[in-house]
């Protein structure tokens, strides 16, 4: 194959997937004690990260924050914040709390504000009824029904 060929596949193929700050969790039992890791994979267009704040969806409750080197922690009862860093864009992070999950099964999103040196990321988009997925979801956690007898921790 020569460079011309190689060039011209190039620019056929699909675009990279872009990051976007998801959970490591995909899914957990209703009721429990859960631990949840945010990944923050870039910046917003190039600028250092400095604050991350998520929003708890109704129903999950008493966050519990990791403290992270070099970032303060911040919060409400449904909000929590992690604010220092700076994360460069080039590098990749994970941010962690721990949660009681509600007793209800469903799909819960969790929208997460990313604040930049310059410019902000919102990753707030729930998916609609299209399937369409959406440019900046909101990172999401399928909450399944716990299994009988169970212990909840």
């Amino acid at each position: 194959m020569n460079i011309r060929t190689l060039f011209a596949c190039a620019a056929l193929a699909p675009p990279l997937a872009h990051a976007h700050v998801t959970l490591e969790q995909t899914s957990a039992s209703a009721g429990a004690y859960q631990k949840l890791t945010f990944r923050v994979g870039h910046g917003c267009k190039g600028s250092p990260t400095h604050t991350l704040t998520v929003t708890l969806p109704a129903g999950v409750e008493g966050a519990k924050p990791m403290p992270k080197a070099g970032w303060t922690l911040s919060g409400t009862a449904n909000q929590v914040s992690w604010k220092g860093g700076p994360l460069q864009d080039a590098h990749y992070d994970e941010f962690a709390m721990q949660v009681k999950l509600p007793a209800t099964a469903g799909k819960y999103y969790f929208k997460v504000t990313q604040l930049c040196d310059e410019g902000r990321m919102d990753w707030d988009a729930i998916p609609d009824a299209s399937g369409a997925k959406p440019a900046s979801p909101a990172p999401v956690l399928e909450i399944v029904p716990a299994a009988a007898g169970a212990p909840h921790h």
